[in-house]
C-alpha cells in the first residue's frame, strides 16, 4: 500500500467513524486497525488508537479538569449495556452535545467476541490482565495486553487524578441488581468518595475484594494507582433489549465527570459523604470457590440470584477431595459457575461489612 492509499484509508476510518459511530466502525474491524490521525471537532480532538480504543482530549488552549477517566465496555462480548452506553457517549462528544473538558479513554474490549455474541471466544479476557496474558498468542491475550498498554500510555501523559470505569453485566440476575467491585487495595484505604459516586451512579452494593487478581479494573488500580472499580449494571441481554433509563444515573455521572461538571460524590470532603454510603450495601469477599475436580457440583439452582444469604452449615458445594460449606448464617455466592475449566473460580461466598 502506498502512501497516498494510506491517506485514504486513514481518512475513510475517520470518516466512517464520525458518521456511523464508534460501535459500527469497531464491529466492522474487529482485528484492529492501525493509529488514526487527529479528528479536530469543536470543543476536543478524537483519535483512533485501534479497534475498539478511543482517545478524547480537550484543545490544549481550553481549560482542561485534572482527571484522566478510563470507561471501558465489552471484556465481555455479550455484555451489551456497557457497549452501547460508551457508544452513546461517544455519540454525544462527536455531536458536540458534551463539552470536553477532561481527557478520557473510551474502550469496547472485545471486538471479536462482541460480533460472536459470546461472553469470550478463546479465553475469558478479564482473567488475562496484570501479565496473565504472558506467554499466550490467541487474539484475546493480545488484545489484553494491547489495552494494558494503551491504559498505561494515556495516564502517562500528565499528572492528573486517574479513574477507570469497567462497566459490566453479570450472567445471573441479583439481590442487588447494580453492583461494583472494588479491586484490593494493596495497602491503600478504601474510598469513600468512590464509593459514594457509586451510590449516587445507582449502584445499590460495593464488593470489597480480599487479594490481588486477574482482572482490567485490578490492573489500573495495583499498577497505574487509579481509582478503579468492576461495575455490574443489571445482567446480561442482546443488544437491542437494554433499556437506557436503567443506566441514566451512571451514565449522566460519567458525563459530568467528561465536561467536568460538578460532581458532589468526588468533589466534597468523604466526611459529607454519609448520606450516600448508607444507600450501598457494603460487602467483603470471605473465600473464593475453586473447582478442584470434574466432580465439582453448585448445590444451587441456575435461577439462583447473585448475592443469595444461605444459612450456616448448608453445603453449597460439592466437589474431591471436599467443597464447602456456608460458615456464618447470612453469608452469599456471588458469580456462582460451575461451567469452567477446573483450577478456575467458581464463585465467591460474601459478607456483610462496613468501612
Amino acid at each position: 500500500m502506498n502512501n497516498t492509499d494510506r491517506r485514504i484509508t486513514a481518512q475513510a476510518l475517520n470518516q466512517q467513524l464520525l458518521e456511523q459511530g464508534f460501535l459500527a466502525i469497531t464491529r466492522e474491524h474487529p482485528g484492529g486497525i492501525s493509529l488514526q490521525n487527529r479528528i479536530q471537532l469543536d470543543n476536543c480532538s478524537l483519535q483512533l488508537i485501534d479497534t475498539g480504543i478511543l482517545l478524547v482530549e480537550p484543545h490544549p488552549h481550553q481549560s482542561t479538569g485534572m482527571r484522566d477517566i478510563v470507561i471501558s465496555s465489552g471484556i465481555h462480548g455479550n455484555e451489551t449495556a456497557p457497549i452501547e452506553i460508551v457508544d452513546r457517549i461517544a455519540a454525544k462528544i462527536i455531536a458536540g452535545a458534551i463539552t470536553v473538558r477532561n481527557r478520557t479513554l473510551l474502550i469496547i474490549g472485545n471486538p471479536v467476541a462482541m460480533n460472536l455474541g459470546k461472553r469470550f471466544d478463546e479465553e475469558n479476557m478479564n482473567r488475562l490482565f496484570n501479565g496473565k496474558h504472558r506467554g499466550k498468542t490467541h487474539h484475546e491475550a493480545l488484545r489484553a495486553k494491547k489495552l494494558e498498554k494503551c491504559v498505561a500510555s494515556f495516564y502517562a501523559k500528565r499528572q492528573a487524578e486517574r479513574i477507570h470505569y469497567d462497566l459490566h453485566t453479570a450472567i445471573r440476575g441479583s439481590l442487588h441488581p447494580k453492583f461494583a467491585i472494588y479491586p484490593y487495595p494493596d495497602g491503600r484505604y478504601w474510598n469513600k468518595n468512590q464509593i459514594a459516586f457509586m451510590a449516587d451512579s445507582g449502584i445499590d452494593a460495593i464488593l470489597l475484594s480480599h487479594q490481588p487478581s486477574s482482572t482490567f479494573s485490578y490492573f489500573s488500580s495495583a499498577k497505574l494507582t487509579a481509582q478503579a472499580f468492576t461495575v455490574e449494571l443489571g445482567k446480561v441481554r442482546p443488544f437491542g433489549e437494554n433499556k437506557c433509563e436503567d443506566f441514566a444515573a451512571m451514565e449522566n455521572n460519567l458525563i459530568r465527570l467528561i465536561s467536568n461538571q460538578a460532581v458532589p460524590a468526588l468533589d466534597q470532603p468523604a466526611d459529607k459523604q454519609q448520606s450516600l454510603l448508607n444507600k450501598v450495601s457494603i460487602f467483603e469477599v470471605t473465600r473464593e470457590l475453586i473447582k478442584q475436580s470434574e466432580s465439582f457440583r453448585l448445590n444451587i439452582s441456575k435461577q439462583e440470584k447473585n448475592f443469595t444469604p444461605y444459612p450456616k452449615g448448608f453445603q453449597i458445594t460439592e466437589d474431591h477431595p471436599q467443597g464447602h460449606i456456608i460458615e456464618n448464617d447470612g453469608d452469599a455466592i456471588v458469580f456462582p459457575n460451575d461451567n469452567i475449566p477446573v483450577g478456575q473460580r467458581a464463585g465467591l461466598i460474601v459478607s456483610r461489612t462496613t468501612i
